[in-house]
């Protein structure tokens, strides 16, 4: 007699059991975060925590639209002279008589010199101590008293100075020079080569002039954020924005604070890809074909490339944040395309979702784990 072992309802009782098993351990196994329907699904969801808007990216019209230009929101400041004088600059006073000297200073002036300078040959030049102008805008000049100096050229300067002289000096003439210009500078700090007070030569110079004659940024213009302070206002631009883009080179003026920061641009890279870190832009601009490529792809084990999402905070018409999150499906030829024309921002946060067959594959290799070692040892064993 023959008996043969059957499989009764026991024996399909366990393999139900055993599958519903593997179906709940499916979803309890450890992930990198939520699969690509997960997140499209979350968009929908009226009780969700975080809402956010999901747009699909599947052509040329649902690319977000670039970046405004940045406006400058400095109060405008008329063109100033470069002679004209201010508290606390410094300057030197040379006053040449002819005849009787009221000064009693240096010998007579060559006709040489005298017709350099424009005085009469033979005059007699005293060169007074160094003065600065002080916080009521004037200097005090021997036999005159005060004089007003701040708000005025170097030639009215002159002037004045020549005319409290008359009557007192026998054909007195007045030439002034500027020795420290403190009101016609900026001050500039920062990364910059030579931080410090910068004297505008000609009150034309440019942000990007200043920078230069500061003897420039010490970093990569990619990673430079150039500060102008003006009367309360500030106005901050890329310095490779500022290169790109000459006309929104603002000029600086007497007064300004300009400070170069390094702050680089980033974009943090996360889910299911082979780098899961932050990643620094390696240029002034990034599209997201080059940042997946940075990123190492999809896993080819665990991530989804028709999952590819860009997490980003969008300012709407009132200025409040808008979370948008976009979605690529890269198992479509096309989408490379249209990813290079997607332009990645500062702070992005790149995800790669995971594939949900995954989970399928990592529970197998968990029981791969729990029963090799029993049956290599039963295998020993006989």
């Amino acid at each position: 007699m023959i008996f043969r072992k059957s499989v009764g309802f026991g024996g399909r009782l366990g393999g139900i059991t055993l599958a519903a098993v593997l179906v709940g351990a499916c979803s309890t196994l450890p992930s990198s975060g939520p699969t690509g329907s997960v997140i499209r699904n979350g968009a929908s969801a009226t009780n969700s925590e975080f809402p956010y808007t999901l747009i699909k990216l599947t052509g040329p019209e649902t690319l977000p639209t670039p970046e405004p230009r940045v406006v400058p929101t400095l109060t405008a400041v008329s063109r100033r002279s470069t002679d004209l004088l201010g508290i606390g600059d410094v300057v030197n006073v040379t006053i040449y008589e002819v005849g009787v000297s009221l000064f009693g200073g240096s010998p007579a002036v060559s006709a040489s010199e005298g017709a350099v300078l424009g005085v009469a040959p033979g005059s007699r030049a005293e060169r007074l101590p160094a003065m600065r102008i002080d916080d009521r805008g004037t200097i005090r000049v021997p036999f005159i008293g005060q004089v007003r100096a701040a708000g005025r050229t170097l030639t009215e300067l002159q002037n004045a100075i020549q005319a409290g002289l008359r009557g007192k000096s026998q054909s007195p003439q007045v030439i002034v020079t500027t020795q420290d210009s403190l009101s016609n500078s900026v001050i500039l700090g920062g990364e910059v080569a030579r931080p410090g007070r910068l004297v505008l030569s000609t009150n034309r110079e440019t942000l990007s002039d200043a920078i230069a004659l500061g003897g420039g940024y010490r970093g990569q213009a990619k990673d430079a954020v150039a500060r102008v302070e003006r009367n309360g206002g500030t106005f901050e631009m890329r310095l490779s924005d500022l290169l790109d883009s000459p006309e929104q080179d603002v000029r600086v003026a007497p007064g300004d604070r300009v400070t170069v920061i390094s702050r680089p641009q980033t974009l943090s890279v996360l889910g299911a890809s082979n780098r899961a870190e932050e990643v620094t832009f390696p240029r002034s601009s990034l599209n997201l074909a080059q940042a997946v490529a940075l990123a190492g792809g999809a896993n080819p084990n665990q991530g989804d490339a028709a999952a590819i999402f860009v997490f980003r905070m969008n300012k709407d018409a009132a200025g409040l944040d808008k979370p948008t999150v976009y979605n690529l499906n890269m198992m479509q030829p096309g989408a490379y395309l249209l990813s290079q024309r997607f332009m990645m921002r500062d702070r992005d946060v790149l995800y790669v979702g995971n594939a949900r067959a995954n989970q399928v594959s990592k529970f197998v290799q968990l029981l791969s784990q729990l029963f090799l070692p029993i049956a290599t040892a039963q295998t020993t064993v006989r």
